[in-house]
């Protein structure tokens, strides 16, 4: 018996039945924020190694945009494919899949350039098809987030719940700038792609050992602990293989639509922090390679604290004033104080104050993310990681344009206009939640 197999079964020992509810969900919880760290890792890792990839390799501006994008295609192309096998097959399966998936063209990522694929379609061509095949495989990551949480947390926690685990995009992506940097600057850039790749590998393998779909089939859940998540709330199970999903019912319900359309705002002005924020700060506010990689940790450092802080409102909000007010408050002033901050930062001459802002800006935008991901299972428990994915669909269209729309804006206007047309959207973003209404369900 190897030490492996001892530590499982020590590990999977059943919890002795207490008064007090057991903290299973909150591991779980734990190791999707996990996920979602190396998630954002492997997203924004190439916004920082592009400082020598472009020279390097022979790729503009322009290229460079368009190989973001193709990342953005293809995860937004599987969102909704992503969160529907999570509803049918259980998020434990799909999500360890996926970060396998997107792990080993992760490392590939380093090797594009001179495989095959660059024979016969460049570099240019060869680095599109494998960041695509990337976003395909984190398309799953957060429609099965979605999954987990409506499984695993009850009511009054959705919104912390979704935003823990979201919050590991702003983790991510503050570790990614100066660590990736460093080890370009030391190892090479390909280096950097080959260690977040067997990274994701290894958490993987952790989140398939100790998870389970649904709370009643984990040994370290008791009793109580299993009441608290089902709340008031009559039993949703996982739909079946044969179960449709309900598009009539989604189109007739408006508040899909408004959602799905705010959501495509937030995905703007989120791709212009992930794909474009390191190289303004080198290109139109003067920094050097690595103290830019430093200040531009600050929007997902901001990312990080008002995460969870905006899931923990909404959910007191809706408990206190029921959903509709609750959900929509955190997402009106989140994006409207969010397309304030983007314009103030992007007028203002001096440097640091400019950052300033901007990070706020990302701030007040993800302070609106336990709002938004807690909707979907507010409307659909069943079906909340088909109905997620269809979200996020949105935010990933939205996101595909920005990555090439944001240079392009850049160089014919400046970079003000640029982020001004993100300060925009962010503010009909806001103007959308005026009719997202998730305590109404869907329309039957």
């Amino acid at each position: 018996m190897n030490l492996f197999t001892v530590l499982a079964q020590i590990m999977r020992e059943p919890i002795p039945t207490s008064q007090s509810p057991t903290n299973a969900r909150w591991i779980i919880l734990a190791l999707l924020l996990l996920i979602s760290i190396i998630t954002y890792i492997d997203r924004v890792n190439i916004s920082i190694t592009a400082r020598q990839m472009m020279p390097a390799l022979g790729l503009t501006n322009v290229q460079m945009g368009q190989i973001f994008s193709a990342f953005v295609f293809g995860y937004a192309l599987f969102q909704i494919p992503g969160g529907w096998m999570g509803d049918r097959w259980g998020a434990r399966k799909i999500l360890t899949l996926a970060v396998i998936w997107w792990s080993i063209f992760t490392a590939l990522t380093a090797l594009a350039p001179a495989s095959f694929l660059s024979a016969v379609l460049g570099i240019w061509g060869s680095l599109i098809v494998v960041r695509f095949l990337i976003g395909m495989g984190e398309a799953a990551a957060l429609p099965n987030f979605t999954r987990a949480v409506a499984n695993w947390c009850g009511p009054h926690e959705r919104g912390i719940g979704m935003a823990i685990t979201i919050s590991g995009i702003g983790i991510g992506s503050a570790l990614t700038p100066p660590i990736t940097a460093w080890i370009m600057v030391n190892y090479g850039w390909q280096t950097a792609f080959y260690l977040a790749g067997a990274i994701g590998i290894v958490i993987a393998l952790i989140w398939y050992w100790f998870a389970t779909d649904f709370p009643q089939d984990h040994p370290w859940v008791n009793a109580q602990e299993a009441a608290l998540i089902q709340g008031k709330e009559p039993s949703h199970p996982t739909p079946s293989p044969s179960q449709a999903i309900p598009w009539k019912i989604f189109a007739k319900t408006p508040t899909v639509w408004w959602l799905v359309l705010s959501y495509t705002c937030f995905g703007y002005v989120a791709y212009v922090y992930m794909s474009w924020f390191y190289l303004y700060l080198v290109e139109a506010r003067g920094f050097s390679v690595l103290r830019g990689a430093v200040f531009a940790s600050s929007p997902f450092i901001a990312m990080t604290i008002f995460c969870p802080l905006g899931g923990w409102f909404t959910d007191q909000l809706s408990q206190r004033f029921g959903l509709n007010k609750g959900r929509s408050w955190i997402g009106i002033t989140g994006m409207t104080l969010a397309a304030l901050s983007i314009i103030l930062g992007a007028l203002i001459d001096t440097p640091f104050i400019a950052i300033a802002f901007l990070s706020l800006g990302a701030g007040w935008l993800y302070f609106t993310i336990g709002a938004f991901w807690s909707t979907p299972v507010d409307l659909s428990k069943s079906h909340a990681g088909t109905l997620s994915g269809l979200m996020n669909t949105g935010a990933n269209l939205g996101g595909t344009l920005s990555p090439t729309f944001t240079p392009w804006i850049a160089n014919q206007y400046g970079w003000t206009v640029s982020l001004g047309v993100a300060a925009a959207l962010a503010l009909i973003g806001a103007l959308a939640w005026l009719k997202i209404r998730p305590g109404d369900g869907l329309r039957e």
